[in-house]
């Protein structure tokens, strides 16, 4: 071997010099006499090698017979010895100290080989889950043969306001002029001016946009053909269109994008369970299970503009760097910088994330409380996510959301626990008081800090998801709760759920590892307690499997309450179960059976429930068709003025808003309070209110034509939540009154009058 043929000077000289730094090195016994290791040669009796004619100082036979045969050559050999000597005294620190750059480079080497493979199987991963995505797209909605308003009829609810403005921008004569449309704008809240990018969290739009400006001008210059137009047939009655396929098309621009950020979240989430396990192998079943649960862990390819389908990447890079900054004992600054950017990325585009980020803090609390992160890496990991909301509340001009959050005031009460703790451990109380005063502070500080931002504030009127959480914990119901938490996404989650979970052995497996974790935990904290002398570096190297659970268990919680938070339990869960490839957690495991009988096994027996939900998922076949609608916005195009403004349910408004530009007074964001106050006097038609209380009320917001639809004032998604008996809830005095959305479907005047009528919309002038 060329290790054993560099390695023989080496012994040599270690033989010279019996006092050879090289000689006091442990030596390896598990390897026989001969397999190139320096020390065991060194073992070996010296009155051997005197026999091939090398006699060394201090030999114990230094009058051989053999060398007195040979009396001319004995003082070339003394000559040689010495000089083999005085060269392995010189050079020998050198020889040692090039073997060590040679093992480094080979460690080197190894390492770059690990990298390349790992990026190389992320990036596999990402191109798979985003053809995966755009398949599915295509499949459901037919999308590259529909036209382009079609296409945007396809963004129903909050997708077509948010593609809104991406439209606006890139109609725009420039660019600075299409965003400072968007930041001065008159139709969303008519006849309200308002910034959509502080209050819809537009960052996403405004940076595709430029995109698209930028790409559009550079293969306009070059005369590139970007997309492709042809003629589409429809079945009757519906007429012939205009298709455009390409990344030239706007619509499929956006969406195009977003499916590559969550092609990139994939192999992230790949390099995530790769880090967190130790092995590729975690890295795979992470993918995986992702797959084989597709439909619990995402919607984006049903519902690509939604904020999350820009913001949760950013979350899995989020804590994909904290596991790293919670396992390493010495982070780099690179690290934090890049935490706090990764917020940054995840705040800015969605509402919701300061409360993830909420969950977040209050696990790493405990574990720094407890001991499992150093204080100084704690504080920094504080510190970071300071600046971040500091930086969010700058860029998002002053939303004073980011300063009365839950998230915000958790980092302000620990950071103050972290000022004050040694003035805590001043009061000589036992180790698990000590503990316990610092949680029960935090988290009572945290809550009365939230109250008093929010009313300094004057942000206290905002529905956000901890008051959805609030209402769902509390029982308390009101027009504004009831319309959110009657969406069946708002609901509990479903009882089929945890089935779909079972099936494919992702529940089971996740048990199993949060069981282990838990069991070595109360392990560690109860030795702690009892002896107060145990080594608390033991606990700071599975910080990170700690922090995993107790954020698997906030999101369990959040899952159970919220349906549509699944989005962060099942890929977490995920995440999980790549820790099935652990040595730390189950290296006795793989001591008595092969590790790949073991993986190969697991993933055979949840493939099988797995491919089935992927064939599931394939099989959707669909065209998107909305012929109503459809003729209702051609109507408003050619029979309004462009002044007219509109008022109906939310999702419509939101359509109506997208392909006819006209003002309308609600729309589907229906966090702000102001907006919540126009949205109930706007659906104060499906109640049981007098038809003239209705218009006068409709007139204060200048509205001149209401979207009536038949289908709202019947529609009952679950009991108590149709909008007769959630008007009852909220308007008793006339809960004996017929309903107003009845009469005016027999006869609309005086009041009214209808101007337009098809099988789903009447459009009602306002007299």
């Amino acid at each position: 071997m060329p290790r054993q043929r560099r390695k023989k000077p080496e012994a040599a000289a270690s033989k010279a010099r019996p006092a050879s730094p090289r000689s006091t090195r442990p030596r390896r016994r598990g390897r026989a006499a001969g397999a190139g290791e320096p020390e065991a040669e060194a073992e070996q009796p010296a009155p051997r090698r005197s026999v091939s004619g090398g006699s060394l100082p201090g030999s114990a036979r230094p009058h051989s017979p053999r060398r007195s045969r040979k009396p001319r050559a004995q003082n070339g050999v003394r000559v040689e010895v010495l000089s083999q000597s005085f060269l392995g005294r010189r050079f020998q620190g050198l020889g040692c100290l090039l073997e060590q750059l040679r093992d480094k480079v080979h460690l080197l080497r190894r390492r770059q080989l690990s990298v390349r493979a790992t990026v190389g199987l992320g990036i596999f991963v990402g191109v798979m889950h985003w053809i995966h995505l755009s398949i599915l797209f295509e499949n459901d909605r037919h999308f590259s043969h529909l036209s382009s308003l079609e296409r945007e009829m396809t963004f129903r609810t909050e997708m077509g306001l948010y593609y809104s403005y991406f439209k606006t921008i890139i109609q725009a004569p420039s660019f600075l002029e299409g965003l400072w449309t968007i930041m001065n704008d008159r139709l969303t809240e008519y006849p309200l001016v308002i910034n959509t990018v502080k209050r819809f969290h537009l960052y996403p739009e405004v940076i595709l946009a430029f995109w698209y400006r930028t790409f559009v001008g550079i293969t306009n210059v070059f005369g590139i053909e970007t997309k492709t137009c042809w003629n589409v047939t429809r079945v009757q009655p519906l007429s012939e269109v205009q298709s455009c396929e390409g990344v030239g098309d706007p619509a499929c621009f956006y969406v195009g994008v977003i499916f590559i950020l969550n092609g990139v979240m994939m192999s992230m989430f790949f390099i995530y369970g790769a880090c967190l396990s130790g092995t590729h192998f975690g890295g795979l079943i992470t993918v995986l299970c992702y797959f084989f649960n597709h439909g619990e862990a995402t919607r984006v390819m049903w519902t690509p503009p939604l904020r999350e389908s820009f913001s949760y990447p950013f979350l899995v890079l989020q804590m994909c760097i904290l596991t790293l900054i919670l396992r390493l004992s010495h982070s780099s600054g690179r690290y934090y910088i890049a935490l706090c950017l990764s917020n940054v990325a995840f705040m800015l585009p969605w509402q919701f994330a300061q409360f993830i980020l909420f969950t977040q803090i209050a696990s790493l609390f405990p574990m720094y409380v407890v001991g499992y992160i150093e204080p100084t890496k704690f504080k920094k990991i504080i510190y970071m996510n300071m600046i971040s909301v500091l930086l969010c509340f700058v860029l998002m001009f002053g939303n004073s959301l980011y300063l009365s959050s839950y998230y915000s005031s958790s980092l302000l009460m620990t950071w103050v626990i972290i000022l004050k703790r040694n003035n805590i451990q001043r009061l000589g109380v036992s180790e698990l008081n000590f503990w316990l005063i610092q949680c029960f502070g935090w988290f009572c500080g945290t809550i009365i800090l939230k109250f008093l931002t929010s009313k300094i504030l004057g942000v206290s009127d905002h529905i956000r998801l901890s008051d959805l959480i609030a209402a769902r914990i509390l029982r308390f119901t009101d027009f504004d709760t009831l319309i959110y938490t009657c969406a069946p996404e708002f609901g509990f989650m479903e009882k089929a759920t945890p089935v779909r979970y079972i099936r494919t052995l992702l529940l089971p497996l996740v048990m199993v590892i949060t069981y282990f974790i838990l069991k070595k935990t109360f392990r560690d904290v109860l030795c702690v307690l009892c002896t107060n002398t145990y080594q608390r570096k033991q606990l700071l190297e599975n910080g990170e499997l700690i922090f995993h659970t107790l954020q698997l268990l906030a999101f369990t919680a959040l899952a159970i309450l919220i349906m549509r938070l699944k989005l962060f339990l099942t890929p977490h869960m995920c995440v999980m179960a790549s820790l099935i490839c652990s040595r730390r957690l189950f290296g006795w495991l793989f001591y008595r059976v092969r590790f790949e009988n073991v993986i190969f096994g697991l993933l055979t027996v949840m493939s099988i429930q797995g491919f089935v939900n992927l064939r599931g998922q394939w099989s959707i076949l669909g065209e998107f068709n909305n012929l109503p609608q459809e003729e209702l916005i051609e109507w408003i195009k050619s029979s309004t003025r462009a002044d007219a403004v509109f008022a109906g349910a939310m999702p419509t408004m939101a359509s109506v808003k997208l392909s006819t530009l006209r003002p309308i007074v609600n729309h589907p964001h229906y966090e702000d309070a102001d907006l919540r106050a126009r949205t109930k006097i706007v659906y104060g038609v499906y109640s049981r209110k007098s038809a003239k209380e209705v218009r006068d009320k409709l007139l204060q917001l200048h509205v001149n034509y209401y979207i009536l639809e038949e289908a709202w004032c019947v529609v009952r998604t679950k009991p108590g939540c149709s909008m007769l008996e959630i008007w009852d809830l909220e308007d008793p005095s006339n809960a004996a009154n017929p309903p107003l959305c009845s009469t005016l479907l027999q006869d609309a005047r005086p009041y009214f009058t209808v101007v337009f009528q098809n099988s789903m919309y009447r459009v009602l002038k306002v007299a």
